[in-house]
């Protein structure tokens, strides 16, 4: 059996021991009462008293250990003996094993009700330790991957397929019994990817296989399955749910529907690609439950960020924003326009698609179907009495010139294109065939944008051999970094032993100034080259990276890469 809990009251405890007042207990007891929440947890998210403090003094006085999970040794595949279900349900892990007994966390170790559950489902005698809840959800997430439960399903479903050779198109009537293996793989699916956070999911089918991969900060990762066969009844579930046309194999076609995953409303694009093996699905993940991040919050440097500012108040004008797909352009446009929303503003975007709504703006997307171009769009909307517009990406020669228009007659314009950076942007307008004169006197700045992936802060180790990066970029950058240290990967159970955590963002930012103008109107690109980068403000993309490297926020091998591909 498991070592009895003595009966302590979590208020009188802080209380005698001076961490909180007697009007901090009240407060808490009401809130307790409204919320339904244990009161410990109501203490720490009311800041009345710190997790650590009343963790350290539950652990004792009952004579337990506080552990930090961050650092200690479990095992996975021993840990993985309590099921998923109970440690959500009852914040616990199972952490070791000593002469018999099991040593459980828990962010709770007064619940009797859990520990006598957990003890009974294991079948073991139970220690309790302390942990932290953060740590312990984190913890959770990382040991129960989906990755077998995936791979279990798939099987399962190929079972089904197999013995009652199933017509697959019969699949679309969804009363058949492969219908739900199929659902339950697509429901898993998601749940990892969400958890992961990654942003896209790949479906390949191969000769042999199907490779399923997920873009997880910038980087996909493989999970390869053995039953090839149910990529096409996974595919058709995702066609149905898509509105698609399931007899059309020949074509490629793109599509949306709605989900809610782990609580969060996921938007999901999907593009399919006909291949030698069968069709190929691209899934794109919005989470429309996350609110737009604000300029305060996209990442740039304070001295950038008050300049773009400065910027994007100004009345008329083109701004770009440049860089490849997924490196946050939209996520900074959609900052700028949150900034400038306004009553007294008119706000009208052209995009393709709308991934985010906002109140107040007027958006409109563009349908290729219908001939509902972003040059048709935009035509009509500058007869709307807009203020600002912003173009989702300039396309072609008639929606460059549009744009451009617009922004010398009174307008300000916000727009993307992809370049490698800010200098070269400018001088695309050019070589798309708009006028120089009128790229002269329409753009006010252009910022180029990457995103790195950012060094996991709980193992990130010194580089003991930088050199073989370094070389290459003191000649790119032609800059020698201030300091000899640096960090790179390593990987823990925090990164999911990617090393890396989230990403952060690299900026160039390029004002345009008299000189940068007058080489423009010229068409001499070289002139504007040289301008551009004498101009004071001006920070090149390489170089702003290695910043992040010498910080110790990103690896040398990172911005290698930024330098080497332009991703």
């Amino acid at each position: 059996m498991s070592t009895p809990v003595p009966k302590i009251r979590i208020g009188d405890l802080l209380l005698q021991n001076g961490l909180i007042s007697e009007g901090h207990l009240q407060q808490a007891l009401a809130e307790q009462k409204a919320s339904g929440k244990k009161l410990g947890r109501v203490l720490i998210d009311l800041q009345l008293v710190r997790e650590d403090d009343l963790l350290q003094l539950l652990a004792q006085q009952l004579k337990i250990p506080f552990i930090d999970l961050d650092t200690y040794p479990y095992k996975v595949e021993f840990s993985k003996q309590l099921p998923e279900a109970l440690a959500r349900r009852f914040r616990s892990i199972l952490l070791s094993e000593q002469d018999g007994r099991y040593l459980i966390g828990m962010s709770d170790p007064l619940d009797i009700h859990a520990l006598d559950e957990l003890q009974r489902r294991l079948n073991r005698i139970v220690s309790t330790a302390v942990v932290r809840e953060h740590q312990l959800l984190t913890a959770i997430d990382s040991l129960y991957s989906k990755q077998d439960e995936i791979a279990s399903l798939a099987g399962e479903l190929e079972d089904e397929l197999r013995e009652s050779d199933i017509d697959i198109a019969s699949l679309a009537s969804g009363a058949t019994a492969a219908d739900a293996p199929v659902a339950r793989l697509l429901q898993s699916l998601f749940e990892d990817a969400v958890r992961l956070g990654a942003s896209d999911i790949h479906i390949e089918p191969d000769e042999s296989v199907m490779r399923i991969r997920k873009r997880i900060d910038g980087i996909l990762h493989e999970q390869v399955m053995n039953e090839r066969r149910i990529a096409a009844a996974v595919v058709l579930k995702l066609k149905i749910l898509s509105d698609l046309d399931i007899s059309e194999k020949r074509l490629p076609q793109d599509g949306r529907f709605g989900i809610k995953v782990l609580g969060k409303n996921i938007d999901v694009r999907l593009s399919t690609l006909p291949t030698s093996y069968g069709e190929s699905v691209v899934l794109r993940l919005l989470d429309h439950s996350s609110s737009i991040l604000s300029l305060d919050n996209v990442g740039m440097p304070a001295p950038l960020l008050t300049r773009f500012r400065a910027a994007i108040q100004r009345p008329h004008g083109m701004i770009l924003v440049t860089g490849p797909t997924g490196s946050g352009k939209t996520t900074t446009l959609y900052g700028a326009l949150g900034e400038i929303n306004q009553p007294d503003i008119k706000i009208i975007t052209v995009e393709d698609p709308i991934e985010y709504q906002l109140p107040r703006v007027v958006q409109v997307q563009v349908n290729a179907k219908i001939e509902l171009t972003f040059d048709r769009v935009l035509r009509t909307a500058l007869r709307q009495d807009p203020d600002v517009v912003m173009v989702g990406e300039m396309r072609d020669l008639e929606t460059a010139q549009m744009g451009l228009r617009a922004a010398i007659t009174g307008h300000l314009v916000f727009s993307t294109l992809h370049t490698n950076d800010s200098i070269s942007a400018a001088m695309r307008f050019v070589d798309m065939g708009v006028e120089p004169y009128m790229v002269a006197s329409a753009l006010r700045a252009i910022l180029a944008q990457r995103l790195v992936r950012r060094l996991c802060i709980h193992c990130k180790t010194i580089d003991d051999s930088p050199d073989e990066y370094l070389d290459l970029l003191i000649r790119v950058t032609g800059t020698e970094p201030p300091t000899t240290t640096f960090y790179k990967a390593q990987g823990c159970r925090q990164c999911n032993m990617a090393g890396y955590k989230g990403r952060i963002g690299v900026y160039e930012w390029l004002e345009f100034n008299e000189a940068m103008t007058h080489a423009l109107r010229e068409a001499d690109q070289n002139a504007f080259i040289l301008a551009a980068r004498a101009s004071p403000n001006y920070h090149p993309l390489a170089l702003t990276a290695l910043e992040l490297a010498t910080q110790g926020l990103t690896s040398l091998v990172e911005v290698t890469r930024l330098v080497e591909t332009g991703d």
